[in-house]
C-alpha cells in the first residue's frame, strides 16, 4: 500500500505548473510587446530588414538588451530573423507586419498603445478596485472622469480613437461580410468613433448608407478617416451625446463596445433609445466579448469586464443571456448571436 507522501509525490508529477507561470508572469512578454508598438519597431522593420545596431540607432536604444529584446520578441513569434546575434538581421512575422504596421490601413495597434499609455499602469491597483469597487484609474488620484480626460486633448482623443478602431478592426470587417444586409438600406453607429464600422460595411455592402454618431470632438478625426479613404459620400459623420439626444432614425443601430461602459441602468435606457429609433424589423446590434452564459470560458471577455471596473464607475461585461433579457424588456421580439473573430461576438435583436 502506498504512503501518503508517496501518492502526494505521484499526484504532483501528474500536475504541470507551467500555466501557472505563464499567466503569472504574463506581464514580461506583454509589455515586450507594448514597448515595441511605442518604439514604431514594427513600422520601421516594414519598410525593410535591419541589424540589431542597426535599429539600435534608429530607435536610439542601449546596446545592453538590444539582442535580448529583438530575439524576445523572435521568440514570441513577432519578429523573424536570420543570423545571430551581430550577424542577425530582423524582420516582421507576417500579422507583426499586417497589424503592427502604423503606415497600413490594417493597423491595430491603437489599442496596444493605449494598453501601455494608460492601462498597465492602472492595473497594479486591481486589488483596491475590487475591495473598494471604485475606478482605479485617473479617478484614483483626483483627476477627472475617464471620458472627460480623454476628450481633454486631441492626442488623447486620437489615441482612444484609434485604439477602439484596433481592438474592433477584425469584428467589423467580419460583421460587413457575414450579416445580411440585402434587407436594409440604413445603417446608424452610435458612439461611431473613427468611422471604422460605418466603413466596413459600405465597402462590403455598396447599398449601404450609413451615419457615424458619436461626441463633436471625435467628428474631425471621424471625418478625416472617411476621407482618406473616399467614402465621405457614403458615410454622414453627426455629432450629439447618445443619453441626451435622440438617436438618428435608421434601419440598423449599432454599438462597437459602448453598452459594457456602463451600468445596467445607462444600458437599459441606450437599448430602449435604440428600439425608439428602429422601424419594425430593425435590427439592434452590439460588436463586443460577449461572455459565455456560464461564464467559463470566454476568459477575455471577463477580464475586459474587470477593465471596466478600473476604468469605470459601473461599466461591465456581460452575457448574451443578460442580453437577451434586456432587450426583450425593451421589446424587442427576438434575438440572437452571431460569432465573430477571437472573443467577439455580435449579440442582435429584432424589433
Amino acid at each position: 500500500m502506498k504512503t501518503l507522501k508517496e501518492i502526494q509525490v505521484q499526484e504532483a508529477q501528474k500536475v504541470d505548473p507551467s500555466h501557472i507561470m505563464q499567466i503569472g508572469m504574463g506581464f514580461l512578454p506583454a509589455k515586450t510587446l507594448l514597448t515595441a508598438v511605442k518604439l514604431e519597431l514594427f513600422t520601421l522593420l516594414a519598410v525593410r530588414p535591419l541589424s540589431a545596431k542597426e535599429i539600435k540607432y534608429e530607435k536610439c536604444l542601449h546596446e545592453r538588451g538590444i539582442y535580448d529584446f529583438l530575439d524576445s520578441l523572435v521568440a514570441l513569434g513577432f519578429l523573424q530573423k536570420s543570423g545571430n546575434k551581430s550577424t542577425a538581421v530582423y524582420s516582421n512575422s507576417a500579422d507583426s507586419d499586417l497589424f503592427l504596421d502604423k503606415n497600413k490601413l490594417s493597423y491595430m495597434g491603437g489599442m496596444l498603445e493605449m494598453a501601455n499609455n494608460r492601462l498597465y499602469p492602472f492595473w497594479n491597483f486591481l486589488e483596491e478596485g475590487l475591495r473598494t469597487g471604485n475606478p482605479q484609474n485617473e479617478i484614483r488620484t483626483g483627476r477627472t472622469a475617464i471620458f472627460e480626460e480623454i476628450y481633454s486633448s486631441v492626442d488623447k482623443t486620437r489615441e482612444f480613437i484609434n485604439a477602439m478602431g484596433g481592438i474592433q478592426a477584425g469584428n467589423f470587417a467580419e460583421f460587413a461580410q457575414k450579416f445580411d444586409f440585402s434587407g436594409y438600406k440604413t445603417l446608424c453607429d452610435i458612439g461611431g468613433a473613427g468611422a471604422l464600422l460605418s466603413a466596413n460595411v459600405v465597402s462590403h455592402n455598396p447599398h449601404m448608407k450609413c451615419i457615424s454618431f458619436d461626441l463633436p470632438p471625435v467628428s474631425p478625426i471621424a471625418l478625416e478617416n472617411i476621407s482618406k479613404m473616399g467614402m465621405a459620400s457614403k458615410i454622414n459623420i453627426r455629432t450629439g451625446d447618445f443619453f441626451a439626444d435622440p438617436f438618428p432614425k435608421a434601419d440598423i443601430i449599432t454599438m462597437g463596445n459602448i453598452l459594457h461602459d456602463w451600468g445596467i441602468r445607462d444600458k437599459k435606457i441606450l437599448i430602449s433609445k435604440a428600439y425608439e429609433a428602429l422601424p419594425e424589423g430593425g435590427a439592434f446590434i452590439v460588436i463586443e466579448n460577449i461572455i459565455d452564459d456560464e461564464r467559463r470560458e470566454n476568459s477575455f471577455g471577463l477580464l475586459m469586464s474587470l477593465n471596466m471596473l478600473i476604468e469605470t464607475t459601473e461599466g461591465f461585461d456581460y452575457t448574451f443571456a443578460d442580453f437577451n433579457e434586456w432587450t426583450r424588456e425593451a421589446g424587442f421580439s427576438r434575438t440572437s448571436l452571431m460569432p465573430l473573430t477571437g472573443p467577439s461576438s455580435a449579440a442582435m435583436a429584432i424589433k
